[in-house]
């Protein structure tokens, strides 16, 4: 039996938070969701500091690029760059098409780059896509 996946969302605008919440629910992912809500507080999630002294790892990391305090970009570059994190796969999830932001992405080892469309059906389709592939199809490692 497959384990559920838990999710960490890095999404700072709260009007996208909903949204990627009831997406998900709308596809039927009933997985663990944990928020955060900028870079600075995803890495004290992913480094068990502070109040999340007791965190359970993700299994998957949904991280926008524009976030305040530490942007998306360097979250994932720290967390690409250790040992303990750089198997979790992290799905860029950003309302940027800008293709610079894409290649520095997949440059700093982004496992795939999504731009989120604006309207909420085309939304829920790609967290339906999302769905199929990360969470139902891929065979994700095992956290520690």
């Amino acid at each position: 039996m497959k384990k559920e996946v838990i999710i960490l969302l890095v999404e700072d605008n709260e009007g996208d938070i909903v949204l990627t919440v009831e997406a998900l629910r709308e596809a039927k992912i009933h997985n663990k969701v944990i928020v955060v809500r900028d870079g600075e507080e995803a890495l004290s999630y992913l480094y068990r500091e502070g109040k999340y002294a007791d965190a359970e790892m993700p299994d998957i990391i949904f991280l926008d690029i524009n976030l305040p305090r530490i942007d998306g970009k360097e979250v994932l570059t720290k967390i690409k760059n250790d040992d303990r994190l750089k198997f979790i796969p992290v799905v860029i999830l950003t309302t940027s098409d800008s293709e610079n932001d894409i290649m520095e992405s997949y440059s700093n080892h982004a496992n795939c780059y999504i731009t989120k469309p604006v309207d909420f059906n085309k939304f829920l389709q790609v967290v339906n896509m999302i769905k199929d592939f990360w969470i139902t199809l891929v065979r994700l490692p095992t956290s520690n």
